[in-house]
């Protein structure tokens, strides 16, 4: 049975190509025109609710400068700026998968980290559409919300940043406190449960709220699980099958490359792998490692072929996980055709 997860994300919005990768359509524009940043208050003026209103019959249309200019508030004028500036980047792209591309591999990222963040969440919902495994949809979610992490008694608990720091802020013993679901219910509790064998059924249910945790040792199904995203994410967006299994360390005399899923663990790796001394926090730190093998090897660099690729994942001095998806799809051993 295909089940149905992350309403939030606006896949609805957008069709699917023959390829698998997701058209930019106008209600999916439409969206971004509704956003509070650009949507009009009581107080806009006229050729605010003009251009909206332009935008709203026809996502599509032209805009000119002169039109933006006219605006009397300058922070709704940039506001726009920045979102037609995303807008034809979509536009020229097609695809959002294309899209996410261009911005990642330009290296001059303009766009707001929120929108990017926003393509991932859609791209992901895509690549599992079909999967039934919860463990694996809640484990994307690192590529797009940060987490924050207990190694308490030598666990590696891993929890939504946004829904911890609701947490703290509403208090509540054993739970969340208040959490607004969405706008047409009342206030529910919610209780920040352990993701399990027992109670994964209910993750689908609760996929929106990112409100379960998750165990990261390396003997629990999350770890593996995170491993399958990457390779599914690899696959979709590069169209390159590769294989990932998670590891306790690093014990590779041939040790020749590895990629930083994250700022923390690709100082970390590099350090290690520079031979440097990395002080017992530093490890500590690094919460995920990975063996990684590309399948087709004519594709690879030649002082790379027949060798594995290691990954990791690490946790800042604050205990947060900011995951940089792009770093994998930017920093395989690929060769210059491939």
């Amino acid at each position: 049975m295909k089940r149905d997860f992350w309403k939030s994300s606006g896949i609805h919005l957008l069709e699917k190509q023959d390829n698998g990768w997701l058209q930019i359509t106008p209600d999916y524009l439409r969206a971004y025109y509704t956003r509070p940043e650009v949507h009009p208050i009581d107080t806009s003026c006229r050729a605010e609710n003009q251009l909206f209103e332009q935008l709203m019959e026809d996502p599509f249309s032209e805009v000119q400068e002169a039109t933006i200019a006219a605006i009397e508030d300058t922070d709704a004028a940039d506001n726009y700026r920045i979102l037609l500036s995303f807008r034809e980047l979509l536009l020229k792209s097609g695809t959002l998968e294309q899209a996410y591309l261009k911005i990642m591999q330009s290296g001059n990222i303009s766009i707001p980290p929120i929108f990017i963040d926003q393509m991932v969440h859609i791209i992901l919902r895509n690549i599992l559409d079909n999967v039934q495994d919860p463990f694996q949809v809640k484990m994307a979610e690192l590529f797009f919300r940060e987490q924050k992490i207990n190694t308490d008694e030598g666990q590696i608990m891993l929890a939504d940043e946004e829904v911890i720091e609701m947490y703290r802020e509403q208090g509540g013993a054993g739970g969340l406190g208040q959490l607004l679901i969405d706008s047409d219910t009342p206030l529910k509790s919610v209780e920040l449960d352990i993701l399990d064998d027992r109670n994964k059924d209910s993750y689908w249910a609760r996929s929106d709220r990112y409100d379960m945790v998750v165990d990261f040792r390396f003997t629990k199904p999350s770890c593996d699980a995170f491993a399958r995203v990457v390779e599914k994410w690899v696959k979709h967006l590069l169209a390159i099958k590769i294989k990932i299994q998670p590891r306790q360390s690093i014990s590779d005399e041939q040790w020749s490359w590895h990629i930083g899923l994250d700022r923390e663990s690709t100082t970390i790796l590099n350090g290690l792998y520079e031979n440097k001394e990395v002080i017992s926090d530093d490890n500590q730190r690094l919460i995920g490692l990975f063996h990684m093998t590309i399948e087709e090897q004519l594709i690879v660099i030649d002082g790379m072929r027949g060798k594995p690729v290691y990954l990791g994942l690490a946790m800042n001095e604050d205990n947060q996980l900011k995951m940089k998806p792009q770093n994998i799809l930017l920093n395989l051993p690929l060769a210059k055709s491939a």
